[in-house]
């Protein structure tokens, strides 16, 4: 029997990308190292001549912010990544929570922006479900993000040509959790503290390879019923309301906002399966120990995150401990630097870390 030769070959699509992407990177890293000391040299000989010592100090000055850049590339291409950032579609539930019509107006203004920040990236939008509140504020709602790896998620120095595109998921998982708003009403003086909870889920992607099972229809309860009216945009005589649960969890997903009743039992069916994949995939994590670090908090929509702080007009992400001023830009897709945008980049580098650590700890 041979000794050579007899490897296993039977790599993975996605293993074989990785491997590849992985010497790629390792190459212009050797190729980076021969020019940093290559301009160390030449900045020894030209010692004494300013223009071209100037010249040479800029260029490694360069070399070393893009081996910078490369070793977090390096880093993210050899540590385990989750393939629902790259190729699943995003699920974005907004939910009102404490502090009555305040709450439920900010819960809209948040809906909204997450709407139309994902148009202007370029992705699909369809709204799930939208049920509005008497003063046109958001009980609850729901869309569905879709479109593929379109956004290009380029970190501070790097350049927009080289960034790694990712999908609505990966582009607003860190969105998820408790968003809390300080402002002083309309016809009030005094400033009120109020929240709505979001909850981002990967939805699939028809268009990729992970493709989930669908729930077993064993297992699903499925009821029409008139809408109701109050949440329904479209108020009829027909049973064109939909209730799905999901009999071994009790999850349900409720969808009145279409005329036909097959739209509506579409979208819930697109609504449960995330909301029950969601929840298996937590309780998955949670039994390999894999909770999330305090860094970057739990990930579910009990966690405070964010505060919205008008009087000052800021706006601080309590994971990152990052601020941004001007909160009516930064919730405005017309913005470069809105809200998914500007904060995304210090939670990758969160997760970079967290990944690392857990990979260090699973060494020892």
């Amino acid at each position: 029997m041979s000794s050579t030769g007899n490897a296993p070959t039977n790599f993975s699509s996605d293993e074989v990308s990785t491997i590849l992407r992985s010497a790629k990177l390792l190459e212009k890293r050797a190729e980076l190292q021969e020019e940093a000391k290559q301009l160390k040299e030449l900045l020894e000989e030209s010692t004494g001549v300013d223009e071209m010592e100037k010249e040479c100090r800029d260029e490694m000055n360069r070399n070393s912010e893009e081996m910078i850049m490369l070793e977090k590339k390096i880093l993210d291409a050899i540590l385990p990544r989750d393939e629902d950032d790259f190729s699943s579609d995003a699920i974005i539930e907004v939910r009102a929570g404490t502090g009555g019509d305040e709450a439920s107006l900010f819960a809209y203004e948040l809906f909204e922006a997450y709407h139309s920040i994902a148009k202007s990236i370029g992705f699909k939008v369809e709204v799930l479900d939208d049920s509005r509140s008497e003063i046109g504020g958001l009980r609850d709602g729901s869309i569905l993000v879709s479109g593929g790896a379109l956004f290009q998620m380029a970190e501070e120095g790097e350049d927009k040509d080289s960034a790694t595109l990712i999908g609505p998921y990966g582009t607003f998982k860190f969105e998820s959790g408790v968003h809390r708003v300080q402002r002083v009403p309309i016809n009030s003086t005094r400033i009120q503290t109020s929240a709505c909870s979001v909850a981002v889920m990967p939805s699939q992607n028809a268009g990729t390879n992970n493709q989930y099972e669908p729930l077993p229809v064993s297992e699903l309860k499925i009821e029409s019923m008139r809408s109701s009216g109050a949440g329904g945009q479209h108020v009829n005589t027909t049973n064109s309301a939909i209730r799905i649960t999901h009999l071994p969890t009790g999850i349900t997903a409720s969808i009145q906002d279409e005329r036909s009743q097959q739209r509506n039992k579409d979208k819930a069916l697109t609504l449960i399966t995330a909301r029950v994949r969601d929840m298996q995939r937590a309780t998955a994590e949670k039994e390999r120990g894999e909770t999330r670090s305090t860094l970057m908090g739990g990930g579910d929509r009990s966690e405070r995150i964010r505060t919205y702080n008008y009087a000052q007009d800021r706006i601080t992400d309590h994971r990152c401990k990052e601020s941004r001023k001007g909160i009516e830009s930064l919730l405005s897709a017309k913005s470069q630097d809105n809200l998914v945008v500007a904060f995304l980049p210090h939670m990758l580098q969160l997760q970079r870390e967290e990944l690392l650590s857990k990979v260090e700890k699973g060494s020892k």
